[in-house]
């Protein structure tokens, strides 16, 4: 197996993913739509870091990694680094209070649809950039 056959796997998984969110976003279950965002921004930024032969390390937030080898993408790509990095930081912030609240913190009270929108649409611009990404190593 190559680094682009297990990237493409990746963002596979990414596209079912996405279309679990908008099914979660349509329920109006808006912190598990930032939950499980999350886990496709970390899995879409993760090829990404593959297709560059990038081993990607075992946590949450890589986006800092996409910026640290920014020059190993196309400059197309390399445009909206910043900003994927800025979406991976976010949710892995979000994550566990997303899923699992505190005693003061109730996660479906907290989350509304703008979390649940701005999680979702990071989401889709991240899988949209690997995707961009895979072609131009294609």
């Amino acid at each position: 197996m190559t680094n682009v056959t297990l990237a493409q796997s990746y963002l596979n998984k990414c596209a079912v993913r996405l279309k679990a969110l908008r099914l979660l976003l349509s329920e109006q279950a808006y912190s598990d739509v930032v939950r499980e965002a999350q886990e496709v921004v970390e899995l879409a930024q993760k090829a990404m870091l593959r297709l560059v032969g990038v081993e990607p390390p075992k946590h949450n937030n890589v986006g800092y990694l996409l910026l640290e080898y920014r020059d190993m993408f196309t400059e197309d790509v390399r445009d909206e680094l910043e900003e994927l990095a800025e979406v991976s930081k976010w949710l892995r912030k979000e994550r566990e209070l997303a899923f699992y609240g505190d005693v003061d913190f109730i996660p479906t009270v907290e989350y509304g649809p703008a979390e649940a929108d701005r999680a979702f649409h990071g989401a889709h611009k991240t899988v949209a950039v690997a995707e961009r990404a895979l072609r131009s190593r294609a």
